[in-house]
């Protein structure tokens, strides 16, 4: 349609939620799936933190409140980076948004001008590229495999770097892969850095809380304290909270570049929900002992997929430090036939076969920029898991 921008023809719709949609279309025609797509914690939102968005409704916390978040809700935020990550903001280095995403939106399109370089690791987040994109900039892929525990080498983000860099998106625990980085890892990361003084850092942090094995969590402007002034520490309550439909995302950084933020928020969405932020004073505030046994029963079902996975034929699943998702390798199903004779090419042939044939929604490894792999998000019961790794068992058995 030659009426519409021709930005929007550089970008996809999000595969994930396409995912999702799919499975929920064909339970609704009465067919029993199992999704296994959605990443969003299964856990019900705390309810000292409801009962603090019910208070602020009755107490009339229902208008505009300033562009990018109340006093109370930054004062909170900068007291969570102050207690949790050693990072030291005033409350014009904070900026609230609706949602994570809101975040990394705001931040491409208050940088970006055309020709600007975004260095991006695969396996990534689907929405990394195509925001990107509608911000004029263009992505730059720093590879990972199953090698490297897909995680980034110094060399391969060195490699990654030219005069148009302007930013590194930096995710862990990553989604897709749970892939987290250690302290010693970060810090040979900041090394190259040091060296580039054109490049930004966006360190998303949203599954900071979600790390198993007595992984010790760090982030790059704690590790390597020389990119602070240029590292934009991003982070939210939906995952460690369960408050994915509350849309709340936050971010510390540079004074400046807050400030701009700012000025695109105030011109898209403006504030970010009044009641949202109410509810995450509490969360950031209350207790978070929760936190820890949530993350230790992720850590259960983690070891459940991945034990089951690696039973079937054809699949190696690594097991990942943090986040909710496993992203295991298919190579080994490649070239194979389906009883109903179809051959097996690619990923996305392959969560086509588990989902049409076996039930099993999963999102192909294509869609994260690194096959053949495929997300499984454990982010479900563990009788759904059971039951859906059987599955996909018995589809891999039948694959000849």
């Amino acid at each position: 349609m030659s009426f519409l921008s021709k930005s929007l023809s550089r970008v996809k719709p999000s595969p994930t939620i396409a995912v999702t949609t799919k499975a929920a279309e064909l339970k609704a025609a009465g067919k029993d799936v199992i999704g296994l797509g959605a990443g969003e914690p299964d856990f019900d939102t705390p309810d000292h933190i409801k009962e603090a968005a019910i208070k602020a409704i009755k107490d009339g916390q229902t208008k505009y409140t300033a562009v990018d978040g109340t006093p109370a809700c930054k004062a909170a935020i900068v007291e969570k980076f102050r207690r949790e990550n050693g990072l030291t903001y005033a409350a014009n280095q904070i900026t609230v948004n609706s949602g994570g995403k809101h975040t990394i939106y705001n931040a491409m399109v208050a940088t970006l001008n055309p020709g600007d370089e975004v260095i991006i690791p695969t396996p990534y987040w689907v929405s990394y590229p195509d925001i990107v994109l509608l911000a004029g900039g263009t992505p730059v892929f720093a590879h990972t495999s199953i090698d490297t525990n897909f995680k980034m080498t110094p060399e391969a983000l060195e490699a990654a770097i030219t005069p148009k860099t302007k930013w590194l998106i930096f995710n862990s625990p990553s989604n897709p892969s749970g892939a987290a980085y250690t302290e010693s890892e970060i810090k040979a990361l900041g090394e190259v850095l040091k060296r580039h003084e054109n490049v930004w850092v966006f360190a998303d942090d949203i599954y900071e809380h979600i790390v198993y094995d007595g992984f010790k969590f760090t982030t790059m402007a704690q590790v390597v304290p020389e990119l602070a002034p240029r590292t934009l520490t991003m982070n939210g309550v939906a995952k460690a909270y369960a408050m994915t439909g509350w849309r709340i995302g936050y971010a510390g950084g540079d004074a400046a570049l807050i400030k701009a933020i700012a000025k695109v928020q105030s011109q898209s969405t403006s504030n970010p929900c009044s009641i949202s932020q109410a509810a995450t004073v509490a969360a950031l505030n209350g207790p978070q002992d929760y936190i820890p046994k949530n993350a230790a029963l992720f850590q259960t079902r983690r070891d459940l997929v991945v034990k089951m996975l690696n039973e079937s034929e054809g699949i190696v699943c690594p097991k990942p430090e943090g986040a909710f998702y496993v992203y295991p390798s298919i190579a080994g199903c490649l070239g194979k036939k389906t009883p109903a004779g179809k051959v097996i090419a690619t990923d996305e042939d392959f969560v086509t076969y588990i989902l049409e044939e076996y039930g099993v929604a999963a999102v192909q490894g294509e869609a994260f920029g690194l096959s053949p792999h495929f997300r499984v998000s454990y982010a479900t019961s563990t009788e759904a898991l059971t039951k859906a790794c059987t599955r996909i068992q018995e589809a891999c058995s039948k694959l000849k």
